[in-house]
């Protein structure tokens, strides 16, 4: 155990996009749109309407750990919105949940019941003691995208709240898996890249405790405690017959760690590079227990080259589009 913490935790200094977010623009075609949360206060999503105006079809696309308060890396690093749009399906891309795993946490982040005393810029311990969101109150990101944005859709845009699709990378994905297994009637339709989808493996922990405190300074245990019922709800290796049972369409993507020409060779690559490798171990394991359990279900697409970027995310969406554009709505 102390071995695969000592080898794990270090990849796990950012377990989402490695690669420095860049200041664009925001997406003409995307809208505002907010929603309260009772515990968490009023929340902001982007949403992007389908080209042809049905509201029959949608998606919601989920951020990684750095999930930042100002817009998806989903619009900020990528031209998903656009593609999608163009196959006439709505995308709905909420804003924030820093190192949340899109799940209802057991209380608000803190470290040994500390409240949170300052700011903190950049990464590192030093985030722990940072003010932040999920800190003065306690995550409810599950309830808040499968009870109060749902209906706020629905009510206000005339959105489906059913057979939906959702999919995101890295904690995105692992919070995709777990929305649709225990939200059925709300996603036929879900997608991982570069999951982290066997979190009570040796030494997952640890690397996951590592990366949320450099993604924000965010404690572990405040999730979930360890190795309770909490935490192995949250994890889809554990809740895989509930994905098989419910026949969700799912898109199962880890890329093989290896860099393309167009990556260079630097920290970033080299980062990119470990966190992919853990990502399809994990990710490979999911599709071992989904096979042992006989679900036909899922589509598994593992490139012969991807690391732990924006750029294979993006194209892993294309191809994952025909699919979810038959399986929503």
């Amino acid at each position: 155990m102390g071995v695969a913490v000592a080898l794990l935790a270090p990849l796990a200094v950012a377990l989402s996009d490695v690669a420095p977010r860049v200041a664009a623009a925001p997406n003409p075609a995307g809208f505002d749109f907010w929603v309260d949360s009772p515990e968490m206060g009023p929340i902001r999503s982007r949403v992007f309407r389908a080209k042809d105006g049905n509201t029959n079809r949608v998606v919601y696309a989920l951020d990684g750990m750095r999930a930042p308060e100002t817009h998806s890396g989903w619009e900020n690093d990528t031209n998903i919105a656009n593609a999608l749009t163009d196959w006439n399906i709505n995308v709905v891309m909420p804003i924030g949940g820093m190192s949340s795993f899109y799940t209802d946490w057991n209380a608000p982040s803190s470290f040994v019941g500390l409240p949170p005393t300052g700011s903190s810029s950049g990464s590192g311990a030093l985030n722990v003691i940072s003010e932040g969101p999920g800190k003065s109150y306690r995550y409810a990101w599950e309830t808040f995208i499968n009870q109060h944005l749902r209906w706020a859709l629905n009510s206000r845009l005339g959105f489906n709240p059913n057979r939906n699709g959702v999919f995101g990378l890295s904690m995105g994905g692992s919070g995709a898996l777990t929305l649709a297994a225990y939200h059925p009637d709300q996603f036929s339709f879900a997608g991982s890249y570069s999951g982290y989808l066997n979190i009570s493996a040796p030494g997952m922990r640890e690397g996951i405790r590592a990366g949320m405190i450099d993604a924000g300074g965010y404690n572990v245990d405040s999730m979930a405690p360890p190795w309770g019922p909490q935490w192995l709800r949250m994890d889809p290796f554990v809740f895989a017959p509930l994905l098989r049972d419910h026949n969700t369409r799912l898109w199962i993507s880890a890329g093989s760690a290896l860099p393309g020409p167009a990556d260079g060779f630097n920290g970033n690559t080299i980062n990119g590079m470990g966190l992919e490798a853990l990502a399809l171990v994990n990710t490979r394991a999911f599709q071992v227990r989904m096979m042992t359990l006989g679900a036909n279900n899922v589509t598994y697409s593992f490139p012969a080259t991807g690391i732990h970027s924006w750029t294979y995310w993006e194209a892993e969406v294309y191809r994952m589009l025909p699919d979810l554009s038959a399986n929503i709505g």
